[in-house]
């Protein structure tokens, strides 16, 4: 589908990658755009609609999806990451990050497909990561959160096939946002992934591989675990 006349509702709009999808969404045209967030008070932008939506309330969700009935594209962007370890972390904040990073964009897909459907079959963009293909120490519960949310992508694209919605799935590396602050490390820019994004979008692709790192990590999921992580698994 096409950017410009489009009709576009973007979780996590308030920072980060969700800003810069507000932001590239403007430029290029689109006629609409729900700009959602937890707080509304914190989405400083203009020339948006502005919805309080936090992705792990069912009622918000509905709400959103019966005031947002016109909308083409759905951007599944707000997540979590704690840091919490599956085996150390706290339970109830292990449970609260598979809320957010997979149960919330799985809620907003089925709220918004009969809309979708409905407005020309569309599109639902998730915002993934390199992670969904590999575990790293101190993130093993952010990795197991959108490794669900990838095979959740590829669920509900075959799901979607009938009606005509297309859904891509973006993995990155390092982004450098807020999330990823404390890391010491190469990053990308927000600007470079949601362009890659929205060029895939715009392709007609079902998955974006925005950096090296991603290209990388996927290509090694063929080999044994043993030669994919610095220590033995099994």
């Amino acid at each position: 589908m096409q950017i410009k006349d489009s009709v576009v509702l973007v979780t996590g709009a308030n920072r980060g990658i969700g800003a810069e999808f507000v932001r590239q969404l403007k430029e290029r045209g689109a006629a609409k755009i729900y700009a959602t967030a937890r707080s509304v008070g914190s989405i400083d932008v203009g020339g948006v609609e502005v919805i309080a939506l936090d992705v792990t309330d069912p009622e918000q969700v509905e709400a959103a999806a019966a005031l947002a009935d016109d909308v083409q594209l759905l951007i599944n962007n707000a997540g979590v990451s704690s840091g919490l370890t599956a085996l150390g972390g706290d339970i109830a904040g292990i449970r609260r990050e598979f809320d957010v990073n997979v149960f919330g964009p799985l809620a907003l897909t089925r709220a918004f497909a009969p809309a979708l459907a409905r407005n020309g079959g569309g599109a639902v963009l998730n915002v993934l990561s390199a992670l969904s293909w590999i575990s790293s120490p101190g993130a093993s519960v952010y990795a197991a959160t959108k490794a669900t949310a990838w095979s959740l992508t590829d669920g509900t694209r075959i799901e979607l096939a009938d009606q005509g919605t297309q859904v891509l799935g973006m993995h990155m590396g390092m982004v450098d946002t807020d999330m990823t602050a404390g890391w010491d490390i190469a990053k990308i820019t927000p600007a470079a992934a949601v362009t890659a994004a929205l060029d895939g979008i715009e392709a007609g692709l079902s998955e974006v591989l925005v950096d090296d790192t991603a290209k990388f990590v996927k290509s090694t999921l063929g080999l044994d675990p043993v030669a994919r992580y610095a220590v033995p698994v099994g």
